[in-house]
């Protein structure tokens, strides 16, 4: 009797146990769109599949092909885009597109090389849509992946210094049949079994293969260096009403939040004077600082917001910014960090009620 190995195993399993996810084909069909599979792996790039599944479904009705997303303004993608975060993926997938349709015919290359050549494409995007749309053996490695390879080879060394080791795992692993299914089985069994925190080592098709399991902690891998303390930014954001508009500006096209919509504010920075920042804020007018600020954490830094409010009698030319209905912001497509300034002030105004 030949013993299966563990890509077998996994293959197996994944007949069985597939998710059904929208850009996604079921085992053994014939690969995924292209388009579909790029556009699916860069809006899951630090965002949960629940939280991408109804951003997939709307971009795809508004822009059903490459040539369409292409041909879009950069600022109607970026309003579509707000909240899903890291907005210069947003930039790089219309630049992209752009690539594509201009120079490819609208069709995405068929190798991890000319993929890679795209902007905003990397080396787990390209073989991410070179495996799973094309069918070409490609090493997929995400976070999912490098848990799974971690925990079965017991890998000591910490992240993010093991990934060549762990890259090089997965790479023995890997078949040269059906790798697009191969990769998201790898990624579904990171996702549902081999989770973060209690694993589900009892229903795992490579539990007789693991030796995470064997020494009975699989949750010590993998291995992960001690993470490096936040620091926090202050700033003041103005919020400046006149005749039922709030004045609104676009950040500058490069750096955090790129080409967004935004609440102005103040520079982001530490030790920041918060009275001093109101004093000079860039409109003359009455302002007044609502109790509380708004919190949000990025990647590097944790911000904190005061928020002041001000009223003029109408509105006036201001040097840069626009203004906007107040009744309709929501629709703007303002950044998660100043969608929250808008629910402060909302929140602040229901306590006066």
């Amino acid at each position: 009797m030949s013993v299966q190995s563990p890509a077998d195993k996994l293959l197996a399993w994944y007949d069985d146990h597939a998710r059904v996810l929208p850009w996604r084909a079921p085992p053994g069909a014939p690969p995924t769109d292209a388009y579909r599979v790029w556009l699916s792996e860069v809006m899951l790039q630090q965002t949960t599949v629940a939280t991408v599944s109804g951003y997939f479904a709307r971009f795809l009705e508004r822009w059903p092909d490459v040539a369409a997303l292409a041909a879009a303004p950069i600022e109607a993608v970026l309003q579509a885009w707000a909240g899903l975060g890291y907005y210069a993926r947003a930039r790089n997938l219309h630049a992209c597109a752009v690539a594509v349709a201009r120079d490819h015919g609208g069709r995405f290359p068929d190798t991890e090389e000319g993929l890679r050549a795209l902007p905003g494409i990397g080396a787990y995007t390209a073989a991410a849509i070179a495996a799973i749309a094309f069918g070409r053996r490609a090493v997929v490695v995400d976070g999912n992946v490098e848990r799974v390879v971690a925990r079965l080879r017991a890998v000591d060394a910490a992240l993010p210094a093991a990934r060549p080791r762990l890259r090089d795992l997965a790479d023995a692993l890997t078949p040269d049949r059906r790798p697009g299914d191969f990769a998201q089985a790898m990624m579904d069994l990171g996702a549902t079994v081999c989770t973060p925190r209690a694993p589900r080592c009892d229903v795992c098709p490579l539990a007789t293969d693991c030796a995470a399991r064997a020494s009975g902690t699989p949750e010590r891998w993998p291995v992960k260096a001690a993470k490096v303390a936040r620091p926090t930014r202050l700033g003041v954001a103005y919020w400046l009403e006149a005749e039922d508009q709030l004045w609104l500006r676009r950040r500058p096209p490069r750096g955090l939040l790129g080409g967004l919509p935004e609440i102005p504010s103040s520079d982001w920075q530490d030790g920041l004077d918060i009275a001093a920042a109101v004093a000079s804020a860039p409109v003359a007018a009455d302002w007044q600082v609502l109790p509380g600020r708004v919190v949000h954490v990025f990647t590097h830094f944790r911000l904190e917001l005061a928020v002041a409010t001000a009223r003029l009698d109408r509105r006036i030319n201001l040097a840069e910014g626009f203004w906007h209905p107040l009744a309709a912001v929501e629709t703007v497509g303002l950044p998660t960090a100043l969608a929250k300034v808008v629910d402060h002030v909302q929140a602040a105004r229901r306590r006066l009620l």
